[in-house]
């Protein structure tokens, strides 16, 4: 007899807390989805800087402790930071049913699995921070663009 696997019920996904339970195929996957409901119709240079966030975030808080989280997909899904994950975001559906036939997320993977392997150039200089070009979000006020790639602004003086 064959022993019977369950299968957890699709349902909210809860943030991951302490030290990292990221597995890579998951940070991949995340950060790929993040890469493609954020920066799809930018630049392949954009989209890796966006990536570089991500992963400076990941590495600062590593580092330095951060309030948004040790670990990939606790950085991309935390509520409030990469609007493409909200609940009631207009392409919500699209990023979580996005597969590689689609050529702008099969390059966001192919950025995501170098980023999450360590391969990946910071083209921001260490920008734990992005926004629209033309947005002006509270959190900049009074801060220094340190890039500008694509059709975003980075910051790398925001904590």
């Amino acid at each position: 007899m064959r022993a019977r696997v369950l299968k957890p019920e699709p349902g909210p996904v809860a943030l991951p807390r302490g030290p990292s339970v990221d597995a890579p195929g998951q940070a991949v996957d995340t950060l790929a989805r993040t890469l493609w409901g954020e920066a799809r119709g930018e630049s392949v240079r954009a989209m890796e800087a966006v990536a570089a966030v991500v992963m400076n975030r990941v590495s600062r808080a590593r580092d330095q402790g951060g309030w948004w989280g040790n670990d990939v997909v606790a950085v991309c899904r935390l509520p409030g930071q990469f609007p493409c994950w909200d609940p009631d975001a207009p392409g919500r559906l699209g990023l979580l049913s996005v597969t590689a036939a689609d050529p702008v997320f099969a390059a966001a993977q192919r950025i995501a699995r170098r980023a999450v392997a360590g391969l990946l150039d910071d083209p921001t200089g260490g920008a734990t921070h992005l926004h629209r070009a033309g947005a002006n979000p509270q959190w900049a006020q009074g801060r220094s663009v340190c890039a500008e790639i694509g059709g975003f602004q980075f910051y790398d003086d925001v904590e």
